[in-house]
């Protein structure tokens, strides 16, 4: 399949004859080199059809409005994983699916089921729980940074990133320390199903999947047995009325659900934001003069990112965006790494702007009913880390090129090689 579609990534998307424009190929955000594609979109068929790509037909919805239109509006705009689900490549089920790799979870559910298991995890993340696991990601983040090499070069995002949203996870799970490399290694699987540098066959990486599974099934049983219900999240799930009879690959699908949720979007958030300072210096100095900054820099650095690149919706009926007529059962793309730049609703939107007024006004989390339900962790963990990080270290220098992932789904920087300075 790569080879069959493979492109010139460096080919000008403005030498591209409009219809054949297909910002979706995975190759092009492995290069990141996806962003002037959007750009020219945005300007010239800001709701834009592709036909002839590795994803077959779709939309592609590149303008910030357009985006919140669709988002918002669930009754015409399905998730179902049965109608094609949330990403690129989700086809229609016409007949029952092959349950080694049909994996249902809430995100690719509509009302009413995605809202009743949505419910069963959402007290995890209420204020007075976040409150709570404040001093412990922050005492983790301390100890992560402690440990880094001084003036050596190595890898932020396995040494960082990686290792404190592992950490919060297995917490939020209530599994040992030492499994979160598993979680980890579940999480990266999920994004390189389709990628044969991996696994030579999707076939091969669902295999891998089902050891996730094999190893939650003892942590359901676990939890089960208890006599005091937990307050961890499979707990939430073993005692919830709408997820405590999930078949086996329905519980998989929401597990990996939480574990990419949980994992993926906060890791590369992390990363993002220390190349991204490293790219606008004055930014960093707005930093140094004033941490009280944080906050919104947090906002600003998810917005930049984008770390979960697009979500997909099939038009259940008929419908029109900015005049353009999609048909019942098109697949229809939300770019949110194009939305989060579109200059027309954001000021100055391809600049890294860390006091930037209004941060927190981007797509990156989603709208609607399906926003994200963690989004406060994430927020969280991005904020103390760059607290403990400014207590610590003058600078956390980049000193190489970085690596992207392979995905047009997850926005993801795979190797970020860096050297940290001492104040």
């Amino acid at each position: 399949m790569a080879a069959q579609w493979k492109i010139d990534v460096n080919r000008d998307p403005y030498d591209i004859p409009l219809a054949e424009l297909d910002p979706g190929h995975d190759d092009l955000f492995a290069a990141n080199k996806m962003l002037p594609y959007f750009e020219r979109l945005r300007a010239e068929d800001p709701v834009h059809l592709s036909e002839s790509g590795p994803y077959g037909r779709y939309w592609s919805i590149t303008k910030y409005d357009d985006i919140m239109h669709v988002d918002t509006n669930h009754k015409v705009f399905s998730s179902d994983i049965r109608n094609g689900g949330i990403r690129l490549g989700g086809q229609r089920l016409e007949s029952e699916p092959d349950p080694l790799t049909h994996l249902p979870m809430f995100i690719m559910e509509d009302p009413p089921k995605h809202d009743e298991q949505r419910k069963a995890v959402q007290p995890m993340f209420q204020p007075q729980n976040l409150l709570s696991l404040e001093p412990l990601i922050r005492e983790r983040a301390g100890l992560i940074l402690d440990e880094l090499p001084r003036g050596k070069e190595f890898n932020w995002v396995r040494e960082v990133s990686v290792e404190l949203t592992g950490r919060t996870l297995a917490t939020l799970f209530d599994v040992p320390q030492e499994d979160r490399h598993e979680l980890i290694h579940w999480s990266d699987t999920v994004e390189r199903l389709g990628d044969p540098e991996y696994f030579e066959t999707p076939e091969a990486g669902f295999m891998e999947l089902w050891k996730c599974w094999e190893y939650f099934d003892a942590v359901w049983k676990e939890r089960q047995s208890r006599k005091v219900p937990g307050t961890d999240l499979i707990s939430m799930l073993v005692h919830s009325p709408s997820t405590k009879d999930m078949s086996p690959n329905e519980y998989l699908g929401n597990m990996l659900l939480l574990i990419v949720g949980g994992n993926d979007t906060t890791r590369n958030s992390i990363t993002g934001g220390v190349l991204a300072l490293n790219q606008n210096p004055g930014e960093y100095k707005k930093l140094h003069d004033n941490p009280d900054i944080i906050p919104n820099m947090v906002s600003e650095i998810i917005r930049y990112q984008s770390p979960v690149a697009h979500m997909c919706r099939t038009a259940l009926e008929d419908t029109e965006i900015r005049g353009r007529k999609i048909r019942k059962w098109d697949k229809v793309a939300m770019w949110y790494v194009s939305g989060n730049r579109d200059d027309e609703k954001i000021h100055r939107a391809n600049e890294f702007l860390i006091d930037r007024e209004g941060a927190r006004h981007h797509l990156s989390f989603g709208f609607g009913i399906h926003r994200c339900v963690g989004n406060r962790v994430g927020e969280m963990q991005l904020r103390i880390l760059w607290e403990e990080i400014q207590k610590r270290f003058k600078k956390v220098e980049v000193v190489g090129e970085p690596k992207y992932l392979r995905s047009n789904f997850i926005r993801g920087i795979t190797e970020l090689p860096v050297i940290v300075h001492s104040h």
